[in-house]
């Protein structure tokens, strides 16, 4: 399975972000870029590629761990940035110490249990919203229509482990499927 830890914010905020985004597929060059799907939305913690299925156990154990060890934190979705010229996201404010930590214990958890991680990488905290099909596209008008942009505040309690489904049909701009395949509450005892 194609596995990632994850932060999932609650629909009521992703409906706030999807009012800016849909503002945003108007502006010139809106199609140019591939828009990520709001049921696809999160902030990702810890990718992990593939994983073979006897490591999922151990993986789980030591999830629900980092999990246990963490307390519950607010976030809110917040402006916007980029990557180079390819990738549009919004960001995240409140939290972030908290967010950073949550996200370098899920990283060991998933080293621990046995997955081969990527190098790690300081942790940036984004909801990727759109990637670029060129770098012809400016992005600074969707950055301009992002920057005011100030979510409501949830509390994040949840550690959440999703399956990215690849797409398979071979359609143009079809998009991955995420499933939340496990999660476990934030206690912050530990």
């Amino acid at each position: 399975m194609r596995l990632f830890a994850a932060v999932l914010p609650p629909s009521e905020r992703l409906d706030e972000l999807g009012h800016v985004v849909d503002r945003l597929h108007h502006l010139p060059g809106a199609d140019g870029l591939r828009w990520t799907s709001r049921p696809g939305w999160h902030l990702t913690l810890a990718f992990m590629g593939e994983v073979d299925d006897g490591l999922l156990p151990e993986l789980r154990v030591r999830l629900a761990r980092a999990a246990h060890r963490t307390p519950p934190f607010p976030l809110r979705l917040h402006g916007g940035g980029h990557f180079g010229r390819r990738a549009l996201w919004t960001g995240v404010a409140g939290g972030l110490d908290e967010l950073r930590l949550l996200a370098e214990r899920a990283d060991a958890a998933a080293r621990r249990a046995g997955v081969p991680m990527e190098e790690h990488r300081r942790y940036q905290a984004h909801l990727t919203l759109a990637r670029a099909r060129a770098d012809a596209v400016d992005l600074h008008p969707f950055l301009d229509g992002l920057a005011g942009f100030e979510g409501t505040r949830w509390e994040v309690g949840e550690l959440a482990l999703v399956r990215s489904n690849l797409p398979v049909s071979g359609v143009r701009g079809e998009q991955p499927r995420y499933e939340r395949v496990d999660g476990w509450p934030l206690e912050g005892a530990g």
